[in-house]
């Protein structure tokens, strides 16, 4: 895509960003994203939200920082849900159709923020649309078990010219997602319950549910190579929000069934270590079915 075209593509979107304690990387995924074809004023206009970052990593951040970028200081650690939530809202109140959102580590390849855009653009039926993170899935959400990864379809004449493919998807994956202003202001934000992780699940659910697409863009790479939070922590919030995912969207069999597999994923991953995921905590497996079935939600224990 030339960068005449890019510049176009990108004309009239909004970025937001949710960083916290990443000064450094934050400001990578922003050169990333305002690169010298989409640099000045007709480029994205973006909003960092910070979730209560230290003021060194703050200072990192706000150095010598582009006219279009905002940064906006919640003073603590909402997750990520709630934080797009404010960048989202700043969204809301402009005039722009599309916002990008993304964490602050996002690294999207040459011409993916073009191509996801355009993609969307090109499909007035789909609300939400998501780049590519080269793992050949398609995201799914499974009426038992929650979000999964189902093999892309093999359709070879489906590739358009310029080498990106359109695919049916039920949710965006949250490393870098696009959303229509249409959709959002039908279905509303994100559900702040689910702090981090399966809070785009629920909102390609909701959107889906409300006669919208969703839309993976084949091809428009990205990826987010880094994760500052404590493997107990992520195994909590993955397990407690899958149950809250299936309990609202298809109900309290569906969740029972649901805590059944991380009892029994949990008994064979104590008489057989080796086949654990990368995660897998059962202390925290434990208080995340507990705080799930007792409706307890937000942040998880140990975050501030």
């Amino acid at each position: 895509m030339a960068a005449g075209q890019g510049l176009r593509a990108v004309e009239g979107v909004h970025l937001v960003l949710v960083h916290r304690n990443r000064g450094a990387t934050c400001r990578g995924t922003l050169d990333r994203f305002l690169d010298p074809a989409t640099r000045g004023g007709t480029g994205l206009a973006v909003t960092v939200v910070d979730n209560g970052s230290d003021p060194g990593e703050l200072a990192l951040l706000r150095k010598d920082l582009p006219g279009c970028v905002e940064v906006i200081e919640t003073g603590a650690n909402l997750g990520f849900g709630p934080g797009a939530n404010v960048g989202l809202q700043r969204w809301l109140d402009s005039d722009s159709e599309i916002c990008l959102v993304a964490p602050h580590d996002a690294r999207p390849a040459d011409g993916t923020v073009e191509a996801l855009v355009a993609r969307l653009r090109a499909h007035p039926e789909a609300g939400l649309a998501c780049a590519d993170v080269g793992d050949g899935q398609v995201p799914r959400v499974q009426p038992w078990l929650g979000p999964i990864g189902e093999p892309a379809p093999v359709i070879d004449d489906s590739i358009e010219v310029d080498g990106y493919r359109w695919e049916t998807a039920d949710y965006p994956h949250g490393t870098l997602m696009a959303l229509r202003r249409g959709c959002i202001a039908q279905i509303g934000l994100f559900d702040e319950r689910y702090f981090a992780y399966c809070e785009e699940a629920d909102l390609g659910l909701r959107a889906r549910a409300a006669g919208w697409t969703v839309g993976l863009v084949r091809g428009a790479l990205v990826e987010n190579p880094e994760s500052n939070t404590d493997a107990a922590i992520i195994d909590h919030l993955m397990v407690r929000n899958t149950l809250l995912l299936l309990r609202v969207h298809f109900g309290v069999v569906n969740m029972a069934f649901r805590i059944a597999v991380v009892v029994a994923e949990h008994v064979v991953g104590w008489w057989r270590p080796a086949v654990r995921g990368p995660y897998h905590s059962g202390r925290a497996r434990f208080r995340a079915v507990l705080d799930a079935s007792t409706s307890r939600f937000g942040p998880p224990p140990g975050i501030v």
